[in-house]
């Protein structure tokens, strides 16, 4: 690929912010401030995939100011939801709260003003610590503010055309009968229980019945009050067939990537903006879920969340940033036994960026030094870090539980993986040292093994198991190796790739003694 083929640095995230750039030309939009935004549920603890949807965001914003272009990232928490079922793990005290918007629940933990603000805030502080930069902006001050009468105004007037292209659009004719704008209630606080059934225009009133109603699969008592409610100056939300269409307008928004699981609403919404609300829809990317290694959705109800400040008891920054930016679509199973692997990934990546790893292909060599850049926001370092296998650290933290730091770094010093203590690599220890005691087993890596090797291996596997302690574990797997027609240094290879999975490490027989004759060929048995 030639200089003049590359779009900035080569990745998906430049590619898409030139395709924004290409569209809002075309549409002759003012270009002084492109704004990019994230949505943030409130309503459920926010997991690996919430942070996903504003940390690619913000890539398109860096993309756009690397373009030459100053761009900002809107971090938009609908922290007026309405609390539809209790997260796993949270009191069941807050089932009298089902149904009322989440900035109205108290905080059941006593650490946030609210319940919305406490999930917020969870979201929030995995976002500062890998580093993401972003204008917070709360649906409760935003409707409170007024930010969204005018737009609340005009879908109102429209409701009835509304409701017809959404029922044409996705076949729901809940919208035909009730307007798409759910007050809270001013009997009981509750949200989605307040129906509006007309809009008194110049009033700028909806008339609303509080009753029974299904949220989720739950069906949800209302109190049965008959009120009216004021949009400019009483509580109440847009329904999000209609709310994403009166933010992208209200504050001018450029770009927002959405989930697979809300396409319906983003169909919906992009027809209201264009249509109803005169608003050219922002420029979409669609991205799949993240699945669980059993292929189910991450997600709390379910209890297999996975939450950024759970990783980064783990991996580094890097190593979540890595995975966001690697690519957007595609459904992909994940797991903390994925943190070795992005770890080692990373590393990868700035060998490549810093000429240590040599590529021919000038495009993956673009792409690939594009991608460290994205990890590092655009702020890349300008030498090399040191490097140290994580699995390394992850097997010698097993063996060593008292002094951890300390008797690893001694290790790494013994083993010639480094010439001296360096403070960066205790941080490493540290992480490789709560894996090891968090996960027992490391994944399983597929290796492709001939007939020789395989034997030689299940040689090798008995040498270490018998009780007699072989003399010089390094000589004998090299005469194991040699007398099984397998090249030694491939055969070391292969044990680097079972034991770290890695190609190379230190020198391997002192590595299988420290770590424990039994266990290397408990382990090795397995791939025979």
């Amino acid at each position: 690929m030639s200089e003049a083929e590359t779009i900035g640095k080569g990745t998906w995230i430049d590619k898409l912010a030139f395709e924004l750039l290409e569209r809002e030309k075309s549409i002759g939009r003012n270009l002084e401030l492109i704004r990019v935004e994230s949505g943030l549920g409130a309503s459920g603890v926010p997991h690996i995939g919430s942070l996903g949807d504003a940390v690619r965001a913000y890539g398109v914003k860096l993309a756009l100011e690397n373009f030459g272009y100053k761009s900002e990232l809107i971090a938009y928490s609908d922290d007026l939801d309405g609390l539809r079922k209790i997260p796993e793990g949270f009191p069941e005290s807050l089932q009298e709260h089902i149904a009322k918007p989440v900035s109205l629940i108290p905080d059941p933990f006593g650490c946030h003003e609210s319940y919305g603000m406490h999930m917020s805030s969870i979201l929030l502080d995995g976002l500062d610590k890998v580093g993401i930069k972003y204008e917070f902006r709360r649906a409760i001050d935003t409707y409170k503010q007024g930010l969204l009468k005018d737009q609340i105004h005009t879908i109102l007037q429209n409701s009835s055309k509304i409701g017809d292209k959404i029922s044409e659009l996705v076949g729901q004719d809940k919208f035909q009968k009730y307007l798409p704008y759910f007050p809270v209630c001013a009997n009981c606080s509750k949200l989605y229980t307040a129906e509006s059934t007309e809009y008194l225009s110049d009033e700028k009133k909806v008339i609303y019945n509080c009753h029974d109603a299904e949220i989720g699969s739950n069906m949800v008592k209302g109190c049965g009050h008959h009120g009216e409610a004021n949009i400019s100056k009483d509580l109440g939300k847009l329904a999000w067939k209609v709310e994403f269409a009166a933010r992208w307008a209200a504050f001018d928004i450029r770009f927002e990537a959405y989930g697979k699981d809300i396409m319906d609403s983003v169909k919906v919404n992009d027809w209201v903006a264009d249509e109803i609300l005169n608003y050219p829809h922002p420029h979409h990317v669609k991205y799949e879920m993240f699945l669980d290694k059993g292929g189910k959705k991450i997600s709390k109800s379910l209890g297999n969340v996975i939450t950024a400040q759970k990783w980064l008891e783990f991996g580094d920054p890097k190593s979540i940033l890595l995975l966001l930016y690697k690519r957007i679509t595609g459904a992909r199973e994940l797991g903390f036994e994925d943190i070795p692997s992005l770890m080692a990934e990373y590393n990868e990546l700035e060998d490549i960026y810093f000429g240590k790893i040599k590529v021919d292909n000038q495009a993956k060599l673009t792409k690939s030094k594009g991608l460290y850049e994205y990890v590092n926001l655009l702020n890349p370092p300008k030498e090399s870090s040191i490097h140290v296998n994580y699995r390394l650290l992850i097997e010698l933290s097993k063996i060593f539980k008292e002094d951890r730091t300390q008797r690893v770094m001694k290790k790494l010093l013994d083993y010639g993986v480094l010439k001296n203590p360096q403070p960066e690599i205790e941080k490493m220890i540290e992480l490789a040292g709560n894996y090891a005691d968090e996960f027992d087993q490391q994944e399983k890596i597929e290796i492709g093994l001939d007939d020789s090797a395989k034997k030689a291996l299940g040689l090798l596997s008995t040498a270490l198991d018998a009780q007699e302690e072989p003399e010089d574990i390094q000589n004998t797997i090299y005469q194991i190796a040699k007398s099984n027609d397998v090249q030694p240094r491939e055969f070391f290879k292969i044990l680097y790739q079972i034991i770290l999975g890695t190609t190379r490490g230190p020198k391997i027989g002192p590595f299988i003694t420290d770590i424990g004759r039994k266990k290397v060929a408990k382990t090795i048995s397995e791939y025979i």
